[in-house]
């Protein structure tokens, strides 16, 4: 599996794990992504974009889903706890879309209280470039 991995394919690779850890299937990108710096073979801020593409369009995957889940009145909604919270401090709760478990059904709910997508991509890529971002920071100890 490791000869697989080259510079020739390591960012497709980081895109694909990206997106799949992203979606509401299990995984980490965050090796793939210190694996991908190791090779040292691709600008810094490539490797932050396509992770960071590929993680943003697996929340908006989740978001999608949410979206096609049946809609409920508002009244329904509020009942849910986690949606209560993403109601009461809205779009901002988005950046918190990278956390594991609790980032992945935090924008399938905001696919299901139909909040504004243009919003929503602006607040999931937001959150998911600056964790990339400080992941490398930290990796090249520049901070």
């Amino acid at each position: 599996m490791l000869s697989m991995f080259n510079a020739d394919s390591a960012l497709w690779i980081l895109f694909s794990t990206s997106f799949l850890s992203s979606t509401l299937l299990p995984g980490g990108s965050e090796a793939v992504l210190l694996a991908t710096l190791h090779l040292n073979e691709h600008a810094i801020w490539l490797v932050i974009v396509v992770a960071t593409i590929g993680n943003t369009l697996g929340g908006i995957t989740n978001y999608i889903l949410g979206f096609l889940l049946p809609d409920k009145t508002s009244s329904e909604k509020q009942s849910h706890r986690a949606l209560g919270w993403i109601k009461k401090h809205g779009y901002w709760t988005l950046l918190l879309s990278w956390l594991p478990i609790i980032g992945d059904p935090l924008c399938l709910a905001a696919g299901w209280l139909r909040m504004r997508f243009w919003i929503c991509l602006v607040m999931i890529l937001t959150g998911k470039a600056a964790r990339y971002s400080i992941l490398t920071l930290i990796v090249n100890k520049i901070l």
